[in-house]
């Protein structure tokens, strides 16, 4: 028996699709399945039929939007607003 991993009609992989399949026993992966086992660290795993390998369907964009910065703490703003003080009156002779 092979675990096999269910793609849809883009390629897309569809992780609630796996099976076991019995090749030993003559029974054939269907269509819409391939043996070959996406990757860790795909966030949208996306298949190659003439490869038979897997690859990264999401654009750079898409990543980029699922990890949105967080907003400054107010410390963080407190220390900026600081080291521009500091360094405006350095500029200017006073310290």
């Amino acid at each position: 028996m092979i675990r096999v991993y269910k793609y849809d009609e883009n390629y897309v992989w569809e992780a609630t699709g796996e099976i076991l399949v019995d090749v030993e026993n003559g029974e054939e992966v269907p269509e819409g399945f391939t043996s070959a086992k996406p990757q860790d660290g795909l966030f949208i795993a996306t298949f190659n039929p003439d490869k038979e390998e897997w690859f990264e369907g999401a654009t750079q964009e898409y990543i980029d939007s699922l990890f949105p910065e967080a907003a400054p703490s107010e410390l963080e703003i407190v220390r900026q607003q600081q080291a521009e003080l500091v360094f405006t009156l350095m500029m200017k002779g006073v310290i």
